[in-house]
């Protein structure tokens, strides 16, 4: 087993003129902090990592593992022609409350709807990084650049603070394809803060998840239930 320990200055210093211009849509701060550019990671990880590296699981420190991480690596298998990261869906209302311009706007839009048919956003808890697909997949890259992003943010309405998990959720509902979405139960997460806020109505739709939780993510700091 080799483990390298990277430098968070060092890859901060890396990422911040990628990730620069994405910041000021989907950071909590209203200004660009450098030391925030740390959030982004995901989304450029294929321009920082060496070349030799070509498959990256990135997650969260709030989660519980319930089966050998090695199936979820296999999930790599599984991707569908053109994607380049695995990722759950958002099992909370956020994204339905974060659109709700561009909601009201499409009434017909699956834009923040629920599941199955619905396009409820993801969650970036667990994440599957094909690095050597984002590094070949010139719509990928495109969509990095300040002027797809704006763009985009511009026409979704959107002001998130989530980080990574913005820019994914937003970039998944103009090009779903780049996305291979992981069962609920690689990333089942607990939270419930939207339910009480607002959303108690919709909230089950969003939160149920069938099968046996192979990950369980503690967000919002939710106890994990023990064995």
């Amino acid at each position: 087993c080799q483990v390298i320990v990277h430098d968070v200055n060092e890859l901060t210093e890396k990422l911040f003129p990628i990730v620069e211009a994405m910041q000021k849509h989907f950071s909590a701060g209203s200004g660009t902090y450098y030391s925030d550019s740390i959030f982004f990671l995901s989304v450029a990880m294929h321009r920082i990592m060496p070349k030799e590296i070509t498959r990256i699981i990135q997650v969260d420190l709030d989660l519980k593992y319930k089966t050998n991480i090695q199936d979820l690596f296999d999930e790599f298998d599984n991707f569908p022609e053109g994607a380049v990261i695995g990722i759950a869906r958002e099992m909370q209302p956020v994204y339905r409350h974060t659109f709700w311009q561009y909601r009201r706007e499409n009434p017909q839009t699956k834009v923040g709807e629920p599941p199955p048919d619905g396009l409820p956003g993801f969650n970036s808890g667990v994440l599957l990084l094909n690095l050597e697909a984002m590094r070949q997949s010139k719509l990928y890259n495109q969509l990095l650049e300040p002027t797809m992003v704006q763009k985009l943010t511009e026409k979704y309405h959107f002001k998130g603070h989530l980080g990574d998990q913005d820019f994914f959720t937003m970039v998944g509902m103009e090009h779903p394809e780049l996305f291979h979405v992981l069962d609920c139960t690689w990333n089942r997460q607990l939270c419930t803060w939207w339910r009480d806020h607002g959303y108690s109505d919709v909230f089950d739709q969003y939160f149920q998840c069938e099968g046996e939780v192979r990950i369980y993510h503690g967000n919002c700091n939710t106890p994990i239930p023990e064995d």
